[in-house]
C-alpha cells in the first residue's frame, strides 16, 4: 500500500472513530460496526484477488 493510501485510511479511520463516539444509540453504533466490517472485508477480497498467485519474486 502506498503512502497516500495509508494516509487516507488513517484519516478515514479517525473520522469513523469520531462519528462512532458521537453516536449515543447502541443500534446506530452496531450499524456503523457492520458497515465498517463490510467495507474492510470487501477491500481484503480485492487485495487478495489482485495479489500475484506465484508468490514473492526470488
Amino acid at each position: 500500500m502506498d503512502d497516500e493510501n495509508i494516509a487516507l485510511n488513517s484519516v478515514l479511520g479517525l473520522e469513523l472513530n469520531r462519528v462512532f463516539f458521537a453516536v449515543h444509540e447502541t443500534a446506530n453504533k452496531q450499524k456503523i460496526i457492520e458497515f465498517a466490517r463490510a467495507v474492510l472485508e470487501s477491500e481484503r477480497a480485492e487485495l487478495a484477488e489482485s495479489a500475484s498467485p506465484e508468490g514473492p519474486a526470488s
